[in-house]
C-alpha cells in the first residue's frame, strides 16, 4: 500500500493511487490500451465495415485506410455511412467485451469493479475542414446523464489538435460553470469563445484510449488536419451509483454484479420484524 502521498487512496496500490489522483486534479486519463489485441480487433473491423459499405477490397493498412476516408466519403454521405459502420460494429459479438477489455483495470480504480456499460457504443467520424459533425461545447450532465459517469473514448488513428477533442481541466470549468447564468439566451459559440484559451486539445495516439468525466465541458471543433478523425466513446458508471435520465436496462446494462450485491438486490426482512 502507498504512503500519505496519496492521500484518500491509500488503499489502493501505487498505479491506482497514481492514477485516482491524476483523474481527480485533471479530469481525464491518457494511458495504453490494456489489451492492443482488442484494439487491434476492434480497428480492423471498423476498417472491414467501411470497406463492405464503400465496395472496396480492404486494404492492408488498416490505419492508413482510415485516415484517408475523405477520398472516398463526402459530407453529405457521411452520415449514412458512419450509422452503417457503427451498426455492424454494434452488432458484433465481441465488440462491447473487446472495447471493456481496453481500460478493465482503469475502470475499476475510477468507477468501480461493478459497472453498468452503455448499451451501444458511439462513433465519430470528422473529415478534414467539414462543419457538418461538430459537437459544441457542453457537459454530458446538462442533459440529464449522472453526474458518477465516465466515458471511455477510444481513437482509431493518431487523434491530435483540431483532429481530437477539447476538454476543459476541472478548476477552470469549476469557475466558467458557476457563470453560466451569464450566457442565458446566447449560443454555444459564445461559450466557446469564452473558454477557448483553457480548453485543451488532448493529443491521443492510436494504441492509447482516454478516461474522462462528462461533468466537465467539452467538444471538437472543425478538423483543420489532413487525415480523418475516427473515434469512439462509450459511458460506464458504478452499477449502484445514482443515474440519471439514462435508466439501467435501457441505456446502461451491467457487465458484473458480485454475489454481495445480488445477494443484497434480494433479500427483504422476514414479515412482522419491525425495526
Amino acid at each position: 500500500m502507498t504512503g500519505s502521498p496519496t492521500g484518500h487512496w491509500s488503499f489502493l496500490g501505487e498505479d491506482e493511487a497514481r492514477l485516482c489522483q491524476a483523474f481527480m486534479e485533471h479530469g481525464h486519463a491518457v494511458f495504453p490500451a490494456e489489451d492492443p489485441a482488442a484494439l487491434t480487433a476492434i480497428r480492423a473491423l471498423a476498417a472491414e465495415r467501411a470497406a463492405t459499405c464503400l465496395g472496396v477490397p480492404l486494404p492492408d493498412d488498416h490505419g492508413a485506410f482510415l485516415d484517408g476516408i475523405h477520398r472516398q466519403v463526402d459530407p453529405a454521405r457521411l452520415n449514412a455511412f458512419r450509422l452503417a459502420v457503427i451498426q455492424g460494429l454494434n452488432a458484433d459479438p465481441l465488440f462491447r467485451r473487446r472495447y471493456h477489455a481496453l481500460a478493465v483495470r482503469a475502470l475499476a480504480a475510477i468507477a468501480g469493479n461493478e459497472l453498468a456499460m452503455q448499451r451501444r457504443i458511439n462513433l465519430s467520424i470528422q473529415l478534414p475542414d467539414d462543419d457538418s459533425s461538430l459537437l459544441p461545447v457542453h457537459a454530458d450532465v446538462w442533459s440529464g446523464d449522472s453526474p458518477f459517469e465516465v466515458v471511455l473514448w477510444v481513437p482509431l488513428v493518431d487523434c491530435f489538435a483540431t483532429k481530437s477533442m477539447y476538454l476543459m481541466p476541472p478548476a477552470a470549468d469549476r469557475a466558467m460553470q458557476d457563470r453560466l447564468a451569464e450566457f442565458a439566451g446566447r449560443d454555444a459559440e459564445d461559450l466557446y469563445r469564452a473558454i477557448a484559451d483553457q480548453a485543451a486539445f488532448l493529443d491521443v495516439p492510436f494504441g492509447s484510449v482516454l478516461l474522462f468525466s462528462q461533468n466537465l465541458m467539452h467538444g471538437n471543433r472543425v478538423n483543420r488536419e489532413s487525415s480523418t478523425r475516427w473515434s469512439m466513446n462509450c459511458r460506464f458508471k458504478a452499477v449502484l451509483a445514482p443515474y440519471g435520465d439514462k435508466r439501467l436496462g435501457e441505456f446502461f446494462e451491467p457487465l458484473v454484479i458480485r454475489p454481495a450485491t445480488r445477494l443484497g438486490m434480494q433479500f427483504s426482512l422476514p414479515r412482522g420484524f419491525d425495526a
